[in-house]
């Protein structure tokens, strides 16, 4: 398994190393006049890295989730936790009654529920992180 995934990480690097060389060799010139076939086949390397990164971490995440029970339960904890952030950030967060435009088209009433939520549970998870942080940093001074 090592040595396919040394061949795969090898062949890619190559191509983005070729692709970017061709990139180069282009100029900047072609490339803003409509010439972006090469920087066409630049994203397709990278969104094929990409899945590849995804895939594999999704795969040892769950591999390592299930071989190991302990951390499936502090995991689910955490998964449950997060959840009712989320859950009590869109209970809290009221709609708008201004109305926003983006593109040209206003916002719902729902998109700007859900946008307040988000906001609500990023300032929670923050405050959270930022006290777990200085709760950490205090419990070290003591000890």
């Amino acid at each position: 398994m090592h040595k396919i995934l040394k061949i795969v990480a090898l062949v890619l690097s190559l191509a983005g190393i070729g692709l970017l060389i061709g990139i180069l060799a282009t100029g900047d010139e072609a490339i803003k006049a409509g010439d972006n076939a090469v920087v066409d086949y630049m994203s397709y390397v990278a969104y094929i890295v990409l899945f590849i990164i995804l895939l594999s971490v999704i795969i040892f995440v769950f591999k390592n989730l299930f071989s190991n029970t302990g951390s499936l339960k502090n995991t689910l904890i955490g998964v449950g936790a997060f959840l009712a952030v989320l859950i009590v950030s869109y209970a809290v967060s009221g709609g708008d009654t201004m109305v926003y435009k983006y593109g040209g088209n206003p916002a719902t009433e729902g998109e700007s529920h859900m946008v307040g939520a988000g906001l609500i549970a990023f300032y929670v998870l923050i405050l959270t992180a930022a006290g777990a942080m200085l709760f950490s940093g205090i419990k070290k001074l003591i000890k």
